[in-house]
């Protein structure tokens, strides 16, 4: 059954996204996403799942409805996850709901483990779930503190008053902003700051492509990832120059990938650092990452 079908049967049937949720065990996000045209290749197993109920007859699933509804408890007085897992095995064609990963119920897609995640997966997830996908692996990622916030501000707005003052054609951006770095289906980050010099990487959903310039701000949730597998990542896929604020230790970390016998550089949140892909002539004034701390914490 092809997608217009589907909509016409939905509908005809008026079927709301919460109802077709319900019956056909697809979450309402990546409904909306499918038959909007936003996902522009769903998973065979989320169609098969959605033309499953608009291919049978309407009293079929108003019945299963109703037997879920407040004459029945949708658990049976079972645990809510093994019901869970259950149901996923059974929408996906797992006869052994052993075969389902947890890991794939938490983002989505019970066939699949870390490592095996894509864009799709991404896209399929609710959008207050806040995660980067990095070669197949979904890491969540907790709402920024205030003084996450504040610092992303203080370079942010420095960066960009610098841009319009020279009529550059750079943009800069900060979080959240997909970033699909390796221009590949298995990477999505979303960096604290970003300078795009490209313009024609600069997409309707965010950017496509390395940015030139990159600040992450550590938290106790973040720093092994940044510090390392981004680290990583932003080096190889062309990145020229990363910046890493520690509120913790009050240093910045300067990654210059420009520099052929590139070494990290540390320094205190004191005076004026220069940026590199500027040549050096614009300064942040570190005083002022330094006075976000104090007003607001580590």
């Amino acid at each position: 059954m092809k997608l217009e079908q589907m909509r016409e049967i939905k509908e005809t049937r008026g079927y709301s996204y919460a109802q077709l949720s319900q019956y056909t065990g697809v979450p309402m996000i990546t409904l909306q996403k499918i038959f909007t045209g936003k996902t522009k290749s769903p998973r065979k197993a989320t169609l098969d799942a959605i033309e499953k109920v608009l291919g049978a007859s309407e009293e079929t699933y108003r019945g299963k409805a109703y037997a879920y509804g407040k004459e029945a408890s949708p658990y049976g007085g079972k645990d809510p996850l093994s019901v869970h897992e259950e149901a996923s095995a059974y929408q996906y064609g797992v006869e052994n709901a052993q075969e389902v990963s947890p890991e794939g119920i938490k983002y989505g897609n019970p066939h699949k483990k870390q490592g095996e995640f894509t864009l799709e997966d991404y896209y399929a997830l609710p959008d207050e779930q806040r995660v980067e996908l990095i070669d197949g692996v979904f890491y969540d990622m907790s709402a920024p503190r205030i003084v996450h916030q504040d610092i992303s501000y203080v370079i942010h707005s420095a960066i960009a008053t610098y841009i319009k003052s020279q009529k550059g054609k750079c943009k800069a951006f900060f979080a959240p902003v997909d970033v699909q770095i390796d221009c590949d289906d298995k990477t999505m980050v979303q960096p604290d700051v970003l300078v795009v010099c490209d313009r024609e990487k600069i997409r309707g959903f965010g950017v496509y492509g390395a940015p030139d310039f990159l600040v992450e701000i550590l938290s106790k949730s973040t720093r092994k990832k940044d510090m390392t597998i981004k680290l990583a990542k932003y080096c190889e896929a062309g990145v020229r120059e990363y910046w890493i604020i520690d509120p913790h230790k009050r240093v910045l970390i300067i990654h210059n990938f420009m520099d052929e016998s590139w070494v990290p550089e540390i320094r205190p949140l004191q005076g004026e650092v220069p940026v590199a892909i500027f040549d050096g002539k614009l300064k942040i004034n570190l005083d002022e990452v330094n006075d976000s701390i104090e007003e607001f914490g580590e």
